[in-house]
């Protein structure tokens, strides 16, 4: 998160009224929405004499600070001032479903330890290599405190997955590490190795497993302790808070961990390991063909976040990972590649350049920019890709190539899978890569020669009608009005850009140029564009609509997505919306206008999406 806004949030806190006065915060697209306790305490003015705001008003009981389109970078400083339980933000209140859900929660317990078990992944990486060229021995004291410095992270794992999950859940991570620590303390090992049964006040048998390193038993236990800690805290006065709920916490969580939760968490892992043991014996190459070729769609609806930890269960229960991260990398290669034959290929200047540097960061394992910016929108090297990567995936399987530590999936990921005091499965992923390479660039390179042409044509003739001027056609179709007949005043006053309104005549806005989504708000009400020629364009939907919570809207792109001129972003009902009391005024408005000399508009009256509503003369 960046401190850049951190001064100017507190600035903005302390002229509301401060955090006493604030009963609610959260942003739309341009602005902080305020609900304050008493609007009187406020500094209007003291506020719209700050650099950086640009108007405040005040509207239907909602105290609003126009900011611009870097709002959410303001309202993430804001919440470091003040102490809203509720209502966040807008997102936090939308309805999410069951599959949602549970990728949420086990990316938001996994994600945040990924940085610690990469590092002790390359550490093991050295390691290996050290054995392997004979530089250090394994009964050496190197080896052992090497060894100690990579195992670490993977000893204490249910310690750091507590301290993420409690996080995730809102409960107290200390606590919920304080509870992992008991299941790993030396005196439960103890009781564990002499193997004779336990019983708590001789009644209560704890059923003697070994926690350490597992990983569905700290994940059960803390959800429950979710919970329980929240019980607590409404039961116990708040006077003893402090003292009472932490013991009652781990008198009741140790006494469920050791007795219930825990070893319900350990026959769930137990039958996970058969299960992992079943892949490698039986199908080994299943798991690396379907992450080596698929991965890229996973990618764009976010279910690689839930597959991923596969990966580091396996790992936990057998000390290697061969669920996802031979697929992964093969996947990510075959991308990358896919990518620069299209740097080689194109004649378009703008994709020869996004090509060439998506595709050097995809082989460094991170492919966001060339899936989202070439191949995506593309379509044939994203199917090329899918090809090479299955292909490279299905030689990975079949080889029963696995990587014994978790890190990143790009070039430098090949000396996680030395191991075992062997190079073999170091082998077989670079023959897996070299396979999904060679097979991507020729799949890649022999659809190009359909495609490419095609493309590169039609971006000549874009280039020839736009070289002075750009054109912006219109979202949504309806009468076209001045921009100073807007209803609201910020977007009257050009504070944001200039541009037009025009009052809908239906419930679709399509997309007004080729480009990319780089803001939806989750309330679906505002959308920001940007064209490949830098163009940056915001459809508003409404006045004040972010207050219906996306009632009455639906979307139909995610951001990030790459969109065609006429493609159907969102639909919404404006008979509706004006029956809840709102105005269905669409903006649409240059949001870097400064970066033209003028901005004109070439319509009025009535319009139909698609027809030539704005021109930008650079």
């Amino acid at each position: 998160m960046s401190k850049k806004y951190e001064g100017f949030a507190q600035q903005i806190v302390d002229r509301v009224g401060g955090k006493a006065n604030i009963s609610d915060v959260y942003h739309c697209q341009t602005r902080l929405r305020f609900k304050l306790v008493d609007e009187s305490k406020a500094d209007q003015k003291g506020l719209e004499d700050l650099n950086g705001v640009t108007k405040v008003l005040i509207n239907a009981g909602v105290f609003q600070v126009v900011i611009g389109t870097h709002v959410a970078e303001v309202f993430e400083e804001i919440e470091k001032f003040v102490d809203i339980k509720s209502n966040k933000t807008q997102q936090e209140s939308e309805k999410k479903g069951i599959v949602t859900t549970v990728i949420d929660f086990v990316a938001g317990t996994f994600q945040p330890i990924i940085p610690a078990l990469s590092g002790a992944g390359m550490v093991k990486a050295v390691l290996a290599l050290l054995v392997v060229f004979k530089i250090i021995t394994t009964d050496s004291q190197t080896y052992y405190l090497l060894n100690l410095f990579a195992d670490g992270v993977f000893f204490f794992l249910p310690m750091l997955l507590a301290f993420t999950e409690a996080q995730k859940l809102k409960c107290n991570p200390i606590l919920a590490a304080g509870v992992a620590a008991m299941m790993m303390h030396p005196n439960w090992t103890a009781l564990v190795t002499a193997g004779e049964p336990v019983h708590f006040f001789g009644v209560i048998p704890f059923t003697l497993a070994t926690y350490t390193s597992s990983v569905i038993p700290i994940i059960l236990i803390v959800f429950v302790q979710a919970y329980v800690e929240k019980f607590l805290n409404r039961w116990i006065p708040k006077s003893v808070n402090l003292v009472f709920v932490p013991m009652c916490t781990f008198l009741i969580m140790g006494t469920l961990a050791f007795s219930v939760l825990g070893p319900i968490g350990s026959v769930l892992g137990g039958y996970l390991a058969t299960f992992f043991e079943f892949l490698s014996t039986n199908a080994s190459w299943a798991p690396a063909v379907l992450i080596g070729g698929f991965l890229p769609i996973m990618v764009m609806f976010g279910l690689h976040n839930g597959v991923a930890p596969l990966g580091v269960m396996q790992m936990s229960n057998l000390g290697y990972d061969s669920i996802f991260g031979p697929g992964c990398v093969c996947s990510n290669m075959a991308q990358a590649t896919a990518g620069l034959v299209v740097a080689l290929r194109t004649r378009d200047k703008n994709t020869r350049q996004t090509a060439a540097s998506g595709s050097i960061t995809a082989y460094m394992g991170i492919t966001e920019p060339i899936l989202y910016g070439v191949n995506l929108p593309k379509k044939y090297p994203l199917i090329s890709a899918m090809i090479g990567g299955g292909l490279g995936g299905l030689y990975a399987g079949l080889t029963q190539t696995h990587r014994f530590a978790t890190g990143s999936s790009g070039l430098p990921a090949v000396l996680l899978y030395i191991g075992d005091n062997s190079m073999t499965c170091f082998i077989n992923i670079i023959i897996a890569i070299a396979i999904s390479i060679i097979a991507t660039a020729i799949i890649t390179f022999v659809l190009s020669l359909r495609f490419e042409k095609k493309d590169s044509d039609t971006a000549e003739e874009k280039e020839i009608t736009t070289a002075d001027e750009k054109i912006i056609m219109a979202p949504v179709a309806g009468k076209v009005l001045h921009l100073s007949e807007a209803d609201d005043e910020v977007f009257a006053s050009k504070a944001l850009g200039d541009g037009v309104v025009i009052e809908p005549s239906d419930g679709v806005a399509v997309a007004p140029f080729d480009g990319t989504i780089v803001t939806l708000f989750p309330t679906k009400h505002a959308i920001g564009l940007v064209s490949p020629n830098g163009a940056e364009v915001l459809i508003h939907i409404g006045i004040n609509t972010v207050e219906l919570n996306g009632q009455y809207f639906e979307s139909f792109v995610k951001q990030g997505e790459q969109i065609k001129a006429g493609q159907k972003l969102v639909t919404f009902e404006p008979e509706k919306i004006k029956d809840a009391g709102y105005a269905t005024q669409v903006m649409v408005v240059v949001t870097n206008t400064a970066s033209y000399q003028k901005i004109t508009a070439l319509h009025e009256g009535d319009i139909k999406n698609g027809e030539q509503l704005l021109k930008l003369k650079a």
